[in-house]
């Protein structure tokens, strides 16, 4: 029987897993739904994601491709679609969704097929327990004028060395930004940042900065010199993961 390759739109909470990526020793979203499928189908199962996200990053868009046998024979279904979808719900865990399902070409991957990812960063500033988890208390509210003119600044730059985690295993640290905008809300700030690609602990490195800005710690011109140093100490720390959220994924 002729293996099919199918696409997954998947969403989840990721406060208990280390990120997406499959390791040996801690849990990760794709060993559950590896798992999942493989108890649905009868057949070993690996998934292959659209990117990583790290320990307590949150999606609320990922696709991942896998190879299977028994759902498809000769381009015709062989299961309900929506049965199978509400079949794997209900042995995934709460925290995370699978909400569709579709038959692609052998070699379509979903990671590197992606012509464009979109992140949310979220910020409140009163205390609220319904938040806790899933956006960054900050104390002291930050200017969002000087923050946005960083934040173009950014957009001016290709090479993010400065915002990357060292020591990764990538051949550029190149990133087309298409968008970088901070947005006030009814209860704090979001930060919406759209590339082509993003590097290990990018988007957090950058809020990170631009909160020094916001607070006037540094001015929106010292960003130029932080990207020119390619230096990641020159950076601003990384906030925390609960307030990002991978919020879409182009092909």
């Amino acid at each position: 029987m002729a293996t099919q390759r199918f696409f997954l739109e998947l969403a989840y909470d990721g406060s208990h897993y280390h990120g997406w990526q499959l390791q040996p020793n801690a849990i990760g979203v794709q060993e559950v739904l590896n798992n999942a499928l493989s108890t649905i189908l009868r057949e070993p199962i690996e998934t292959l994601g659209c990117g990583r996200t790290d320990t307590g990053v949150h999606a609320k868009q990922f696709f991942a491709h896998f190879d299977a046998e028994k759902l498809m024979t000769d381009g015709i279904w062989q299961i309900d679609k929506g049965g199978f979808l509400r079949s794997l719900n209900s042995v995934l865990p709460h925290d995370i969704a699978v909400s569709n399902i579709f038959a692609v070409n052998a070699d379509a991957h979903a990671r590197f097929d992606a012509t464009l990812r979109s992140y949310e960063y979220h910020i409140h500033f009163n205390k609220d327990p319904f938040k806790h988890g899933y956006s960054w208390l900050l104390r002291d509210e930050p200017d969002l004028e000087p923050m946005n003119k960083a934040a173009k600044i950014i957009m001016e730059y290709i090479d993010f060395s400065c915002f990357s985690k060292s020591n990764t295993q990538v051949k550029t640290n190149n990133c087309k930004i298409s968008k970088a905008e901070w947005v006030k809300t009814d209860s704090g700030i979001v930060f919406h940042i759209s590339a082509d690609r993003f590097l290990r602990n990018m988007v957090r490195a950058i809020v990170g900065t631009l909160i020094q800005v916001g607070k006037k710690e540094i001015e929106p011109e010292d960003v130029h010199t932080i990207i020119r140093s390619k230096n990641r100490s020159n950076a601003g720390t990384s906030v925390p993961a609960c307030g990002l959220y991978l919020t879409e994924v182009v092909y």
